[in-house]
């Protein structure tokens, strides 16, 4: 099994100021094309610390990733330290000196003189091209590990690592890797715990297959695994496995392929020639920005308001002012009238609406924090629901404020029950 380091550099990091979510991302790269990650560690802006984690990864890893401290300021040490743990020198690599002031030269703007610094890369190191920013990366052996040496900005980390990277990966270790497959389930109503306990039991059932639960809150993700050295035996367990599967966890996924909720019910709604219109109190816009986070999604969304208060209920989308007065804005009859009033406001297909109390104060004892009342009105009928969720916490009882109303209209779509 081909194992890896990877090295995550620089003092905000170190001290918690700023959250490292590139090195979650490149271990599941990595793990995905079969390599091993035995080690994550951090260091901050010192030569010495980084040399010295450097020169461990070259003792026990075949593969180091490092990321970090390859940009124009006087914290940016990790040149130098691969060079120390490589025992060469720094010198100024012609290819990364013309990648730095190519690019300035296609923004249209002077080059500040400290930038060249990115361009001394320790003698021996091959460069890895950077499409994105100024910072060239490299590659150096240290000891018996290759070392890839890639700038902390994530988008220019993912490019460099997909681009140039793994490609090296593949071709340097293409007779020790293992096929490592990944098929990801995405379900939304339930627990992880609860997850758990529909799926453990079949386990045994798929031999082979290693099950991962993964919480994006409100979304649970469920992650068959399989490896080996034959990768269509490999694709055959995780087909098996998701067949097993699909029938226990039912109408609650809504992805096999990592879109997401507001993704699916866009493709739903453009394979039905469907528009939507939307009028939120308690999500205040939330499902909007969702639906418009989509590209494209201007095919099949018409209009979203933030009807928050009484007034604008009866005066954009039509709600009756009796309705309110005898039901209260948080109400099935007031949600329904919401969904209908917008629906026609948009001319839309579907009108979809919540009204609630996100928390964690202002509910009653009849009307408690977390509960939300959600109104679906289509072309063949119109209905209101409540649910109870009851999280302290605000924001993510609008989360799942948002993503319930988006699961019905999917499951309505796809005329689940």
């Amino acid at each position: 099994m081909i194992t890896a380091h990877i090295l995550a550099t620089g003092d905000e990091i170190r001290t918690g100021t700023l959250v490292d979510s590139n090195t979650a991302w490149l271990a599941e790269k990595l793990e995905e094309a079969g390599v091993r990650v035995t080690l994550h560690c951090t260091v901050g802006d010192d030569i010495q610390d980084i040399a010295a984690a450097l020169k461990d990864m070259g003792d026990k890893a075949d593969i180091g990733l490092i990321t970090g401290g390859l940009g124009p300021t006087s914290d940016d040490l990790t040149a130098r330290a691969a060079a120390v743990a490589g025992q060469t020198e720094l010198e100024e690599n012609l290819e990364a000196r013309a990648h730095v002031q190519g690019f300035f030269q296609r923004i249209g703007r002077d080059m500040p003189e400290s930038n060249l610094k990115q361009a001394q890369l320790p003698a021996g190191s091959t460069l890895i091209p950077n499409p994105l920013g100024t910072a060239p990366g490299f590659f150096l052996p240290v000891n018996r590990c290759v070392c890839f040496f890639l700038p902390g900005v994530p988008g220019e980390m993912k490019r460099m690592f997909d681009d140039s990277v793994l490609p090296a990966i593949r071709e340097e270790f293409s007779h020790s890797l293992d096929h490592r497959l990944v098929r990801p389930i995405s379900t939304f109503g339930l627990t992880e715990s609860g997850a758990a306990d529909i799926l453990e039991p079949v386990a045994p059932d798929c031999p082979g297959v290693i099950f991962g639960y993964r919480t994006s809150f409100p979304i649970i993700q469920i992650k068959l695994y399989a490896s080996g050295s034959d990768r269509a035996e490999a694709e055959h367990q995780l087909q098996a496995a998701a067949e097993r599967i699909r029938p226990l966890l039912g109408a609650h996924i809504f992805s096999e392929n990592q879109e997401t909720m507001a993704e699916v019910v866009g493709q739903l709604m453009r394979e039905k020639g469907a528009s939507l219109a939307l009028a939120e109190s308690c999500t205040g816009g939330l499902i909007s920005h969702l639906i418009t986070s989509v590209s494209g999604s201007s095919d099949y969304f018409h209009f979203g308001a933030v009807t928050y208060d009484n007034i604008s209920k009866v005066e954009l989308i039509g709600v009756s002012s009796q309705t309110l007065e005898r039901s209260g804005a948080v109400s099935e009859e007031t949600a329904l009238e919401m969904a209908q009033g917008v629906r026609e406001t948009a001319n839309a297909t579907y009108g979809l609406a919540t009204t609630g109390i996100a928390g964690p104060g202002g509910g009653t004892e009849d009307k408690p924090p977390g509960m939300v009342c959600i109104g679906l009105a289509g072309p063949q009928s119109a209905a209101a629901r409540t649910f109870n969720f009851r999280f302290r916490s605000r924001s993510r009882n609008i989360q799942l404020f948002a993503m319930t109303g988006l699961d019905w209209l999917r499951r309505t779509l796809m005329e689940l029950h």
